[in-house]
């Protein structure tokens, strides 16, 4: 006689802490899975399972080669965006924007891809090209067919940008869209319409979408129709789930969301939300992953008082997922990590990096690094590098992005030859928070280096192999690394760009040799 569960588990949000936004969350085989955006970074769509939806286990990514996701040269807050992730008849299938370039008065260059798997840990295929009509691409399977669906970008001069939600079948045999694109939803007064999601439930179509901007005025919206076309009418009762007007609420930015079932019509909903670090609302940790418990109620799916919870009440039924070892999911920027700059293998222990263009690069940039998770965090690392040219720096880096990003440096001075600098960037612009010193390192050999985060501070600290730590310049504004500092527009003439904020902080390792001469750089322990 199988004994039944009567102890409550909670499930606490962000369920997946720091950079992850936009999920979308499907149940398989007993396992819920998640992917979420990765923008500039490689390797490319983050994946997690979960039996329980407490803990989440991460999978490899599905996009691991430059020929499944080129990123150089994308802008900041560009490459992936908002992975739509299904599954029908066996096959995992991932449709994914690689944002090659973005204007607010112009247009959006969005090839969309799709990818398909028999398991979700891979191997994936090769990507085949849809279209490039807008992004936030999702797939509908009903019926024993598939469509494709994606917001789309009218860049013509005073038009309405986000012109409504495509709809558009795909072929799954040949992996190829067939007829022509309609536009099914046209959004409600809160607009930026995008981030759709569609299901089929007890004859209703329900568009799930994202309104009111990835911002304070994010929403979930759902609207249904009786035909799959449409029309969609909305919710008369509103957003299913939004933070706006609840300026006391700890997770903002409530939006874009995907709904899943379990095998016993329990429903929950997958959302984005963020933990501003101050009262003026930097999210330093970008925008997080979600999840609220759903109920039906006349007719509509609803979150409870349509704001979102911190912790959640999740069945007990559901077998425990183990605790494990959380994997840091270390990424690059960019570039895929291949041995002509980045290695484990070369030397033994230690991670080769071979420095190259400067962290302002949007191309080759020896960076790796893993996400902020918490307001509170430290990167410790043991560097060995010999500069011998102010052109040649290694360290400890807090980056967000190209424009963003503070760091301690092991580089060489004129003055008195190998030494510790700090250098930031805000918005472009080279900062030196030494006024001009440097710290003389003439200590031969590795360097023991440390970065620690305490809310809206950082601190970098240095010390030999032997020796005790010493602070290495002034306490710096982690604020600078919020998706609010990044946002602005920059006018130049007629025309606005859009230079938006939609990562978040990572620490890692920067390596950059402007020389010529691709100085080498270890990192002893840090994987």
């Amino acid at each position: 006689m199988t004994a039944t569960r009567t102890g409550v588990r909670l499930a606490h949000n962000p369920v997946l802490p720091g950079f992850h936004p936009d999920p979308s969350m499907i149940r398989v085989n007993g396992e819920f899975v998640v992917a979420t955006s990765t923008f500039q970074w490689f390797p490319g769509v983050t994946l997690h399972r979960s039996t329980d939806l407490v803990t989440w286990e991460p999978l490899p990514h599905p996009l691991t080669r430059r020929a499944q996701l080129d990123l150089r040269g994308v802008p900041d807050s560009g490459g992936v965006w908002a992975p739509g992730l299904s599954y029908v008849d066996g096959v995992f299938h991932l449709v994914y924007t690689n944002m090659l370039g973005y204007n607010v008065d112009g247009f959006y260059d969005s090839p969309n891809f799709h990818v398909q798997a028999t398991s979700p840990h891979g191997p994936w295929t090769d990507p085949a090209p849809l279209h490039a009509r807008g992004f936030d691409p999702s797939m509908f399977h009903h019926e024993g067919r598939s469509w494709l669906l994606s917001m789309q970008w009218d860049h013509r001069p005073g038009r309405q940008r986000f012109s409504g939600i495509l709809l558009q079948e795909f072929d799954r045999d040949t992996r190829t869209l067939r007829g022509d694109a309609e536009v099914i939803f046209t959004g409600t007064e809160l607009g930026l319409t995008e981030g759709p999601h569609l299901l089929h439930h007890d004859g209703w179509f329900y568009l799930v979408v994202a309104e009111g901007g990835t911002s304070w005025q994010h929403a979930v919206t759902v609207a249904r129709s009786r035909a799959l076309t449409g029309p969609y009418e909305p919710d008369p009762a509103g957003p299913m789930l939004t933070s706006a007007g609840h300026e006391g609420l700890e997770l903002r930015k409530a939006g874009h969301g995907s709904l899943v079932r379990d095998e016993r019509d329990r429903w929950f909903l997958a959302h984005l939300a963020a933990r501003p670090v101050d009262a003026a609302g930097h999210c330093v940790l970008g925008r997080e992953t979600a999840i609220q418990r759903v109920e039906w109620v006349d007719g509509w799916p609803r979150v409870a008082g349509g704001v979102p919870a911190t912790s959640v009440v999740v069945p007990d039924d559901y077998p425990e997922q183990p605790a494990m070892t959380f994997d840091e999911q270390w990424q690059t920027v960019r570039r895929a990590p291949d041995p002509s700059w980045l290695s484990r293998s070369e030397r033994l222990g230690a991670v080769r990096l071979r420095a190259d263009q400067s962290p302002a690069s949007r191309h080759d940039v020896s960076l790796f690094a893993r996400r902020q998770r918490s307001f509170t965090d430290e990167l410790a690392v043991v560097v060995e590098a010999e500069p011998v040219h102010f052109q040649q720096m290694a360290g400890l880096i807090h980056y967000y992005d190209s424009a963003l990003w503070h760091w301690l440096q092991l580089t060489h001075d004129e003055r008195v030859g190998r030494c510790l600098t700090v250098l930031s960037c805000d918005h472009g612009t080279l900062v030196d928070p030494l006024a001009g010193a440097v710290i003389p390192w003439p200590h031969d050999g590795p360097v023991r280096m440390r970065a620690t985060v305490d809310g809206t501070e950082l601190r970098f600290a240095a010390a030999r192999l032997d020796g005790s730590w010493q602070p290495v310049g002034p306490l710096l504004d982690t604020r600078l690394l919020s998706d609010e500092y990044a946002a602005r527009t920059a006018v130049a003439g007629s025309t606005g760009t859009a230079v938006e904020g939609f990562t978040g902080a990572f620490l890692g390792v920067c390596a950059t040799d402007l020389t010529g001469r691709r100085m080498v750089c270890d990192v002893l322990d840090a994987l």
